[in-house]
């Protein structure tokens, strides 16, 4: 199998499954006309994001890491009309192109884009008392998976789901040499994971466009409350 193949079978399925999309190829144009790496996830991978907070019955989601607000958008479709989303991007340049895309999508009104380091955004959420939320999508610079995860716990509650992408780093994950700052967090986190009685918790590998990946899924089975911690 290689890289062509999986991509041509993507294609296949999108094609199949997903009809045609204005807004979404749209936010994809745009983010690539600004610039921004094409790190969002592939139109199969949010489709099945938006599937899992359908499943879920998500009425707030949290994102960490919009970019350009592709799989923002994704979420956000998801949820009830009385639905809210918060979702937190270091990047000034990469807001702007997700404000952007969110207006373009109709979505403004359902989601909260905070500027800022999320590590600096997610106490103040805590601070603000939002929360608990029912699905949280983690999806930004990968040294910070552990932290991330530490908050998205806080910020959770007894059946709330936490999805984690890009995992595998094309099979680098397995290296437990590895000096690759992304590796190395995703293994601490999926570690954390792994030991946190809270969750119980399983991970994919993936192929397809996006190459060689995968994520992890989280389900929050006790509250903090509840003395487990």
């Amino acid at each position: 199998m290689t890289q062509v193949q999986w991509t041509a079978v993507d294609r296949y399925l999108n094609d199949l499954l997903l009809p045609p999309d204005s807004v979404l190829e749209a936010a994809l144009q745009a983010s690539a006309a600004a610039g921004l790496p094409a790190h969002q996830v592939s139109p199969n991978q949010g489709k099945l994001l938006f599937l899992l907070a359908r499943i879920q019955g998500a009425r707030s989601i949290l994102e960490i890491g919009a970019l350009g607000g592709y799989s923002t958008i994704w979420l956000a479709r998801a949820l009830p009309a009385d639905g809210r989303l918060i979702t937190l991007e270091a990047d000034s340049q990469h807001a702007e192109v997700a404000r952007a895309n969110l207006a373009r999508a109709g979505l403004s009104h359902a989601v909260d884009l905070r500027l800022g380091p999320a590590l600096d955004t997610l106490p103040q959420l805590v601070a603000e008392g939002r929360g608990p939320f029912d699905l949280i999508f983690m999806d930004a610079d990968k040294p910070n998976n552990p932290a991330y995860f530490k908050w998205a716990l806080k910020l959770s509650r007894r059946g709330s789901l936490i999805i984690a992408d890009n995992i595998i780093r094309n099979g680098a994950v397995v290296d437990k040499t590895s000096n690759d700052p992304d590796v190395r967090g995703v293994r601490r986190f999926l570690e954390l994971v792994a030991a946190e009685p809270r969750v119980s918790a399983t991970a994919l590998q993936t192929v397809g466009g996006k190459g060689y990946d995968g994520l992890a899924m989280a389900l929050v089975t006790a509250d903090e409350s509840d003395g487990l911690a």
